[in-house]
């Protein structure tokens, strides 16, 4: 039977969308799952303030009245006046190793960018740099993580049978930690606290943490406006991204620094893996999902890295380091021996070079495509 694509209109086929990859994915060890309520305040306009900015829409793919896909379709105007480029964004990309399905859904949203005078589409993106973005095209038999997507191998084959090419790729790594701090980036840190006159922000409890949250996606927007498909945040965006994510972090994991008249220089956001945590969850908080991650909060041997800025004015002048021998300490008192890199620019030598100090392994790679409509 041919394969039907049908536009979610109703908050139902909106949780049969999220839902799908749990079946896509049942019993594969690698796929770490989303919080279900989380991607339903990512996807609802009348949730998500990136709406003000974007036009969104999202399909199923049908055959026999069961779910074999779904696809997301991001028109953000705020890209296309940063960047000059009348590109659609493709995201929530899921489908059954079938072509007729994957096609279907791809032409659905190329028709649509078409009809909305684009040049071109690319992803898998999200509304922002912060939404899970890139396809995994290396390192389908490692372990997701709560800030990446996840696919099957013959996703990238699909695109590339659709005419889909690289646009950009993000590197992963995994650094194993050593029992005792890292004397040359201890040292380093040292230095660079005394020569720019910086500090280490200790903060005490969350309460703390939280006054210092809008500085910190300031200084994130700042340093990041370079890269692949940023966009700036709006005031409305930086709350719910507090509200979505500051819950789980804890200050110990947010290293601080800052300057003499106590404006911040660099900083670095890590969690306990909550991996193994959320596959527990299967997308529930409740009844019993909040206990796995607390616990995993709590005790683990792994940890993510989310992201690291640091001033441009204090670049090359060992600022990283600071960051890296305060989280170092952190590590080796709870245990940590493995840390996720999650996502970097593969031309992003400056973020890759910090890393020489440790024992690495590059394990993931993954992409964006991009198609280029014919004039």
């Amino acid at each position: 039977m041919d394969v039907q694509i049908k536009e979610v209109t109703t908050l139902k086929e909106l949780k049969s969308f999220i839902h799908f990859p749990f079946d896509l994915y049942r019993g594969n060890p690698n796929w770490v799952p989303t919080l279900l309520f989380d991607e339903l305040n990512t996807l609802r306009r009348d949730k998500n303030p990136a709406f003000e900015h974007c036009e969104a829409r999202t399909w199923l793919a049908y055959r026999d009245g069961r779910i074999v896909g779904r696809v997301a379709a991001i028109l953000n105007r705020r890209h296309i006046e940063k960047w000059g480029q009348r590109y659609m964004r493709f995201g929530w990309i899921d489908f059954i190793d079938d072509p007729s399905v994957s096609e279907g859904l791809i032409k659905t949203v190329e028709t649509w960018a078409k009809e909305a005078g684009m040049t071109a589409v690319h992803g898998p993106l999200g509304f922002t740099d912060l939404d899970r973005e890139g396809m995994l095209v290396e390192g389908f038999d490692e372990l997701g993580t709560l800030a990446t997507l996840y696919n099957h191998p013959y996703y990238p084959k699909h695109m590339e049978k659709l005419g889909y090419v690289k646009d950009t790729d993000w590197m992963e790594y995994e650094f194993s930690v050593p029992p005792e701090p890292n004397e040359t980036i201890a040292r380093i840190a040292d230095i660079a606290l005394r020569r720019n006159k910086l500090k280490l922000l200790e903060l005490r409890n969350k309460k703390e943490l939280l006054l210092y949250a809008r500085e910190l996606f300031q200084l994130l927007d700042d340093e990041y406006k370079h890269l692949y498909g940023t966009v700036p945040l709006t005031e409305k965006q930086i709350e719910a991204y507090i509200d979505q994510y500051f819950g789980f972090v804890t200050p110990d994991f947010v290293p601080m620094v800052m300057d003499q008249n106590n404006r911040m220089v660099a900083f670095g956001i890590v969690m306990p893996s909550l991996s193994l945590a959320l596959q527990k969850t299967k997308g529930q908080l409740f009844p019993f999902g909040f206990i796995y991650l607390l616990g995993a909060l709590k005790k683990n041997d792994r940890a993510d890295l989310y992201l690291v800025a640091v001033r441009s004015e204090y670049q090359g002048k060992g600022v990283n380091a600071i960051l890296m021998n305060k989280m170092h300490g952190v590590f080796n008192k709870l245990g940590i021996t493995k840390v996720e890199s999650n996502p970097e620019l593969e031309t992003n030598q400056n973020v890759q070079g910090q890393w020489k100090y440790y024992e690495k392994r590059q394990h993931k790679r993954r992409r964006v495509f991009i198609k280029h409509f014919s004039a």
